[in-house]
């Protein structure tokens, strides 16, 4: 059942099959004849069936209401062209557009298969993970191009209530977190999640991810918020929930930067392996595909940040790119 956070703003929980994550929080915004729903969940039938019991539950009727995403990602996104109706609106920032639909998603998808060949995953390997990866199968259909762009600072009003949009990048090109000042209270996507640690990936045509990512952690922790909504999972103390995202990331730059040191000229993939994961699987090759994947996504962000501070050098002369400390 639908939970209430405060006057009508409540959470569905979205079941989200066969991923780790589990569910997803969707929150709605309920108005007089105009609703907000933040996140959707993936294109999947069982997303949909446990949001419209949420939204049945609520009375809300999907022609009163619009859709708000805090992000590309499919489990956040994938539902979409299923929920809008005619004459209502779908918001999302504005840099997240070439990932949403059409030939420049297409042309994206291509170019993250080219870069995780060259971060040293096998042909084999990205061709058995794309059969199932959830971010291509569960995304939204990329004929839908609906959307309605924010930029940072933009301002929405539903329900009585108005929110700001709050440009966070990192975990992905142009996540957006949403603050009502008056509530003290935000939705953070994924930007700060507190169960979890969100996956910080290196996305083409992005520069250090990481780094912004960080950035934007000590940007939002300006913010007097009281009350934080994620994306997965429960909420917690946002300040000190930052303080230990912050501090877990530089632990990791310290680790990777450990292995580079002593394996020099190792791929990323490479180096990935020799990093520890909080993970049940007995070694690096056991790890689940779609594990793997986000694992040496994650350290190649650390790479590039590590490059960006002086302490690592990266040869991308040949194929597969190799990284060496700078000591």
């Amino acid at each position: 059942m639908p939970e209430e956070i405060i006057k009508g703003i409540y959470r569905i929980r979205v079941n989200l099959p066969n991923s780790p994550l589990k569910l997803l929080n969707s929150y709605i915004i309920i108005g007089e004849g105009e609703n907000l729903l933040i996140d959707t969940g993936f294109n999947r039938p069982e997303c949909l069936e446990s949001l419209t019991e949420g939204l049945k539950a609520l009375g809300v009727k999907m022609e009163e209401t619009d859709i708000l995403l805090t992000h590309l990602h499919a489990d956040h996104s994938g539902l979409v062209p299923k929920l809008i109706k005619n004459g209502r609106r779908v918001f999302i920032g504005r840099d997240e557009l070439p990932w949403m639909y059409g030939e420049t998603r297409s042309i994206l998808w291509e170019l993250d298969n080219i870069k995780v060949s060259r971060e040293g995953f096998s042909e084999e390997v990205i061709e058995k993970h794309l059969i199932k990866a959830p971010s291509r199968n569960m995304a939204s259909e990329p004929d839908f191009d609906g959307f309605t762009p924010l930029d940072d600072g933009d301002i929405l009003s539903y329900g009585g209530y108005e929110l700001r949009a709050v440009l966070t990048p990192g975990h992905t090109p142009a996540h957006m977190c949403f603050w009502i000042e008056d509530e003290k209270l935000m939705f953070t996507g994924d930007h700060v999640l507190f169960d979890i640690t969100p996956n910080i990936t290196l996305w083409n045509f992005v520069e250090d991810s990481l780094g912004d990512y960080l950035h934007s952690l000590r940007e939002i922790d300006k913010y007097d918020v009281r009350i934080a909504l994620p994306g997965h999972r429960e909420t917690g103390d946002f300040h000190g929930r930052i303080a230990e995202l912050l501090k877990h990331h530089e632990e990791r730059l310290d680790e990777c930067y450990k292995v580079l040191c002593e394996n020099p000229d190792s791929t990323i993939y490479e180096v990935s392996g020799k990093m520890s994961w909080k993970i049940r699987c007995n070694s690096w090759e056991d790890f689940p595909i779609t594990q793997k994947w986000f694992a040496v996504g994650e350290c190649h962000s650390h790479l590039r940040h590590l490059e960006t501070r002086g302490l690592a050098v990266r040869d991308d002369s040949e194929d597969t790119i190799l990284y060496r400390a700078v000591q």
